[in-house]
């Protein structure tokens, strides 16, 4: 991969073509997750296999891609954001892999193959989520502090947002909820933790990597809490109105595990207005960029204008 510092808008004559943006930011991250992540011969090598079974999985690359472009709307490059967002990657893909586990949510399936513990065995499954975990912190270290921003400050941001109080919490709290009837404020806690805050991290770790002003800062927070709890909102509904090979994952396992979602609280249509609020507040949040938004604002409307 070139040295030379990446930025890479990509636009069409009818606007931000999203899905070249979003390709462009895979390949720059997945050639960097494959630089930084050993290799399959590196012993021991049933561990990296598992870890790069679900790393590479597929997927988009969402989080990533926040990443990246939260940077560029606060006038930087994509490099000095790369560690960032290679280290929220890794920390999703481990927390996908703990919680299809059998002892979590029990799922067959993820991004329309076999998850990890089907593949590798619940060991090694815990395993290489447990490494995945650990080298998000490797790769966070790589960063390059700025004026405002130590890497202490974006190591204990990924730290806090992974951690007991916001991520676990999240599943914690979910797991005690299952079968239980639950007030709609106890499921948003779930979901600002579950999704939500690292949402929240991808965009924040992308402004503090290029040095972003405190303003830029609490803008960038405002808009990666909406987009998060409204892209689980829609998740709770596609999970009620699509089927498995839309999902590329076990439609309907939320009411079969009797979990407590924005729908069966609700119902579809006041969780569809709810989105929908939290979808024009994440939009609000990004007016002070002006045009430097601009991918921040397709991925938003990429991830919410989904058919729910």
């Amino acid at each position: 991969m070139s040295a030379a510092p990446l930025k890479q808008t990509v636009a069409t004559k009818q606007g931000f073509d999203t899905k070249s943006y979003l390709r462009s930011t895979s390949e720059v991250v997945e050639r960097s997750l494959d630089r930084w992540i050993p290799t399959v011969k590196t012993k021991p090598r049933r561990i990296h296999d598992a870890m790069r079974y679900s790393l590479f999985a597929g997927g988009k690359r969402i989080r990533p891609a926040l990443c990246l472009a939260a940077a560029e709307a606060c006038g930087g490059e994509w490099t000095p954001a790369l560690p960032a967002a290679c280290a929220v990657e890794c920390i999703h893909t481990y927390s996908l892999i703990h919680d299809d586990l059998p002892a979590m949510d029990n799922d067959d399936f993820r991004r329309g193959k076999p998850t990890n513990h089907k593949v590798f065995g619940e060991g090694i499954a815990v395993l290489a989520g447990d490494a995945l975990l650990t080298q998000s912190f490797e790769l966070i270290a790589k960063v390059k502090p700025t004026s405002r921003y130590g890497v202490n400050k974006q190591v204990l941001e990924l730290a806090r947002a992974s951690g007991s109080l916001q991520l676990i919490a999240g599943q914690v709290v979910d797991m005690l909820s299952e079968g239980k009837a639950i007030p709609i404020k106890e499921l948003q806690y779930i979901h600002e933790r579950k999704t939500s805050a690292l949402f929240c991290c991808s965009v924040r770790l992308g402004g503090m990597s290029v040095n972003c002003t405190p303003t830029q800062l609490k803008a960038l927070t405002e808009f990666g809490y909406n987009v998060g709890l409204a892209y689980q909102v829609i998740d709770d509904i596609l999970d009620v109105t699509q089927t498995s090979e839309q999902l590329g994952k076990t439609a309907g396992k939320d009411q079969h595990a009797q979990k407590a979602t924005y729908p069966s609280i609700l119902g579809l249509n006041q969780s569809r207005r709810i989105s929908k609020q939290l979808t024009e507040k994440a939009f609000l949040a990004l007016k002070p960029f002006r045009k430097k938004a601009a991918a921040l604002e397709a991925l938003a409307g990429f991830l919410l204008n989904r058919d729910c």
